[in-house]
């Protein structure tokens, strides 16, 4: 059929013997449970050449496995009253201090709930249309289970002027993690490409194969043997960027179960990720506003822990 996404995957160890619904929402955030059911259901997922008859069936390290995503179709994006905690705001633009847990935009699976139905509802006189239906406002992405700051362009005026600062790297974006192990140098750089995971294609990975370049800097703030506390800066913002480098460099965030350990410490189950930092440059006055978020609940908590045993 037209307009079909085909994207194949190969089952790793990390996943061996899980049930397929499972496995599959858990190698990639885009996917919720419910809707790799529905592929299932639909006949639209294979194992090894053979169409998957159950959300039960159980996936073997070296599984092919094939999704077939229905041609998308048009969303409906409606406002919805959802709280908001707002950073910053004037008549141009919008800063929002995203909790971990909600998507950023409707996609299947996901067509309701996110910060562009919040939005559209706290924005009654209007956002910038640049990106269309689906995401208006939306300049940047920061991941679902990642919290923290995001801007949001009121007008399109905003949008090309910030966008455009995204583009010449002068946006300050700074985030707090929690990575594994310890990192020895207090401070360095990643220079590595990030794209599509050649082996799944639900994921992203470092990789030399239709790739862009991707920098994230990184300094110590804190060591805790087992844990580093760190500050991540992008000076690009690829998808899944903090993850997939320092996953990379062999360090890869507390709680990240795409990109590293399956298991759960500390009683965290996603990434301990948290954009702190954002500064630009006004569109209209030209003034640079930086602004800060305080660490999350959780991830104090967990900082708490690891000082406790330090």
């Amino acid at each position: 059929m037209t307009n079909e996404e085909v994207i194949e995957l190969e089952a790793t160890c990390e996943i061996d013997g899980e049930r397929i619904d499972s496995a599959l929402s858990a190698v990639s955030e885009e996917l919720s449970r419910s809707y790799v059911q529905k592929l299932i259901e639909s006949g639209k997922v294979t194992v090894n050449g053979k169409v998957c008859l159950s959300k039960k069936q159980k996936v073997c390290t070296g599984d092919r496995i094939t999704l077939i995503f229905p041609p998308p179709k048009e969303i409906d994006v409606k406002p919805e009253q959802i709280p908001l905690q707002i950073a910053y705001e004037d008549e141009d633009v919008l800063v929002i201090d995203k909790p971990k847990g909600m998507v950023v935009h409707p996609a299947p699976g996901n067509e309701s709930g996110t910060l562009v139905n919040a939005v559209l509802y706290y924005c009654e006189a209007g956002l910038s249309t640049i990106n269309g239906v689906i995401r208006p406002g939306i300049v940047h992405r920061i991941d679902k289970d990642t919290s923290g700051l995001i801007m949001v362009a009121k007008n399109d005026v905003a949008h090309r002027s910030l966008a455009a600062q995204l583009a010449s790297h002068t946006i300050v974006r700074a985030y707090s993690a929690i990575v594994y192990d310890n990192i020895t140098a207090d401070e360095g750089t990643i220079d590595a490409p990030i794209g599509r995971d050649p082996r799944n294609r639900l994921r992203q990975a470092v990789t030399d194969v239709n790739a862009r370049n991707a920098i994230t800097h990184y300094k110590v703030l804190e060591r805790f043997g087992k844990f580093t506390f760190i500050e991540a800066r992008l000076e690009t913002g690829r998808t899944h960027q903090i993850r997939v480098h320092m996953s990379y460099i062999r360090h890869p965030l507390l709680g990240d179960q795409v990109y590293g350990p399956k298991k759960k410490v500390l009683g965290v189950e996603t990434q301990m990720l948290h954009a702190n930092l954002l500064g630009f440059t006004h569109p209209r006055s030209g003034e640079y506003i930086e602004l800060e978020s305080p660490l999350p609940e959780e991830f104090s908590r967990v900082l708490k822990k690891l000082r406790a045993v330090k």
